[in-house]
């Protein structure tokens, strides 16, 4: 029947939501008649209806199943009710309610139209530089706009390294020549000084340089001379220097009280810097007749005489020879033994210690405890076994040799001494000793002092076995 009545509606439109909500029982057919007589004016929502009593009874029919209906749709709204073309009722899928704040959040169109992909194709909201893959083109400038100056057309921006002062010139520079006497890298000291204004204080480079090598080692003296052969040129020019090491013979005498043998040292850089071309072969020569300091004078005499030197067959660049462990090992190797006789002959250990120091092998100084442990094994005398003792006690506490270093050490004289037993048949019997002593003076630990090979003995059976020896294992 709601079929039929929603059939009539939909071919008489004529609203019926007015009409009294008090047809609700199935009684309101039999008075229907009275209603109808009681309505004079026939109008329903101001549409005039024909005054029979069968279409006041279709009317109350229809609004009864749309009452009917709304409250279906009510009650089963999650169901998705809805009434097709035809008046029928369509069950659809359920469809689950959503509250206003989901609906605020909830970026896609209300239309139903397009995809569902995000607005303006990613591009828009707030943070947002454009779509992936937009390439900018460049803006044009508006000439109409109020704002626009023509003065700010053609202008170019850069960044701007203000110059450094002589405070600041120290306390950046000097700790990128500290860390260059750790890697030896000239060019990432040649990166780094581009990147500092330098401006006047450019000649102040190589003084600084140099000033700090007076006080270091050999090896970082070579590698100050290498560091100014290579910034010569790149960033700095021979003028700053000659002005450099101008500077640097006239503070001479300062540089005495901290280092005694800065006249001697300052030369060999002066002739290595002239053998290098970063010094004209006329400097030494400008000062002839001009120098009233001896200690200026004593420098460049010693420039003067290794240049002259280096005409005969001798080079320069190897004055400060080589450092550390870029030297073979054999070398080394022959360096420690002589040491170690120079201390058995003189007994200064702390020349002994100066000397172990200035090779620059510390990574190389089980070499030095294995050349001590193997003289004391061929030595025939107790004077060597307790000097040598004694300097490696020293040598321990004042941690020149780490305790790795000492346990590589004694661990290769384990390893060999079955080879040198052979040339030395007390090997065995000394080195007991020896290493017992170590460990009672605090050389060694336990560990080590019971790592110490001993030699099997042989004892006989009996007198009566006729010499049958029995190997104890």
């Amino acid at each position: 029947m709601a079929a039929d009545c929603e059939a009539w509606l939909n071919s008489n439109p004529v609203e019926v939501d007015n009409v009294s909500d008090s047809f609700e029982s199935e009684d309101e057919n039999n008075t229907g008649t009275l209603i109808a007589n009681k309505n004079i004016s026939n109008e329903v929502n101001g549409n005039w209806l024909l005054s029979s009593s069968s279409s006041i009874h279709e009317a109350r029919l229809k609004a009864k199943a749309k009452r009917r209906l709304r409250k279906n749709s009510s009650r089963d709204s999650g169901r998705g009710d809805s009434l097709s073309d035809n008046g029928d009722l369509v069950r659809g899928t359920a469809v689950t309610p959503t509250s206003p704040k989901s609906k605020l959040l909830d970026r896609k169109s209300r239309l139903g139209k397009g995809r569902g992909l995000p607005k303006k194709g990613g591009a828009g909201g707030k943070g947002v530089w454009g779509r992936s893959g937009e390439v900018y083109e460049p803006e044009q400038v508006d000439e109409k706009d109020p704002n626009y100056d023509e003065a700010q057309e053609n202008c170019v921006y850069e960044t701007v390294v203000p110059p450094l002062d002589e405070r600041d010139f120290e306390k950046t520079v000097t700790p990128i020549v500290q860390e260059y006497f750790e890697h030896g890298d000239t060019n990432e000291v040649a990166e780094l000084l581009a990147d500092l204004n330098l401006g006047p204080m450019r000649s102040e480079v190589p003084s600084l340089a140099v000033s700090l090598a007076l006080e270091a080692k050999a090896s970082q003296r070579e590698l100050t001379s290498k560091l100014l052969a290579d910034l010569c040129g790149p960033v700095l020019f021979r003028s700053d220097m000659e002005k450099s090491f101008d500077k640097l013979l006239r503070e001479l005498p300062d540089l005495v009280l901290d280092t005694p043998g800065a006249p001697q040292l300052m030369g060999q850089f002066i002739a290595r810097a002239v053998g290098d071309q970063i010094l004209s072969k006329s400097y030494i020569e400008s000062y002839k007749g001009r120098v009233g300091c001896e200690y200026t004078r004593a420098a460049l005499d010693r420039a003067a005489v290794l240049l002259k030197m280096s005409k005969g067959g001798v080079r320069i660049d190897n004055q400060w020879g080589i450092g550390g462990g870029q030297r073979p090992v054999t070398q080394l190797v022959k360096e420690m033994n002589l040491l170690l006789k120079e201390y058995i002959l003189s007994g200064d250990s702390k020349e002994a210690e100066r000397c172990l120091k200035d090779l620059e092998v510390p990574h190389f100084h089980h070499e030095f405890v294995y050349e001590a442990l193997v003289m004391v094994l061929e030595s025939k005398g107790e004077k060597t076994f307790k000097m040598l003792l004694q300097l490696l006690k020293l040598l321990s506490v004042s941690s020149i040799i780490t305790v790795d270093q000492m346990r590589r050490g004694y661990e290769r004289v384990y390893m060999d001494i079955a080879e040198i037993n052979i040339d030395v048949p007390r090997a065995y019997f000394i080195l007991e000793q020896f290493v017992e002593k170590s460990f009672n003076m605090g050389i060694i630990d336990v560990k080590l002092r019971d790592l110490c090979p001993c030699r099997g003995r042989k004892r006989f059976v009996s007198e009566g076995d006729g010499g049958v020896i029995k190997t104890e294992s």
